[in-house]
């Protein structure tokens, strides 16, 4: 990768992630991952206190880019390495076919990467606390866009960009982008 991928930021790790050389000219999306609760579960990620143990994100963003192999995963925030098939990274992060129960069930917000690169703006008050002050280092790059749009991504029930669907679609609704 060309940059260092900053932790706690997934939504600004993957707007970087969808123009890398590796993942370029591939068929590619940013699957925003959240529920109404946003207590969403999910397994094998490097905070997580126990190896394999799921934790639970307000929401979290990885990269889905279409190559030989099919769909990959790119989830810098995982131990399951990068990139990872979009099977075997739904069923280890997910556990498996159906998910976890709720209230900790994933919905995926499918947005293709071009449009996600486009329209993202963060502004990064969503890190910040009471106090104003970050909850965790910024990453190097500026902030992205202007104001912020990023609560808008994660807010499953809201109608904005991309399709929103449930674990067991959200293969299906990757192969639409094609």
């Amino acid at each position: 990768m060309g940059f260092v991928p900053t932790p706690y930021y997934c939504e600004e790790n993957v707007w970087q992630l969808c123009v890398e050389p590796q993942v370029e000219g591939a068929p590619r999306a940013a699957i925003v991952i959240s529920n109404a609760r946003r207590q969403v579960a999910v397994a094998h990620q490097r905070v997580s206190e126990r190896s394999g143990r799921p934790v639970l994100w307000d929401y979290h963003v990885v990269l889905a880019a279409r190559g030989s192999r099919g769909w990959m995963i790119w989830d810098v925030d995982s131990t399951l390495g990068l990139p990872v098939p979009l099977a075997d990274y739904l069923r280890e992060s997910f556990g498996g076919p159906r998910g976890f129960a709720p209230p900790y069930d994933a919905r995926f917000r499918v947005v293709e990467a071009s449009r996600y690169r486009r329209i993202l703006a963060t502004d990064r008050s969503h890190m910040r606390d009471a106090a104003g002050q970050l909850r965790a280092p910024a990453p190097p790059w500026p902030p992205i866009g202007e104001g912020t749009n990023l609560m808008r991504f994660v807010d499953m029930d809201q109608d904005f960009e991309g399709e929103v669907v449930r674990l067991a679609d959200l293969s299906a609704a990757l192969d639409r982008l094609l």
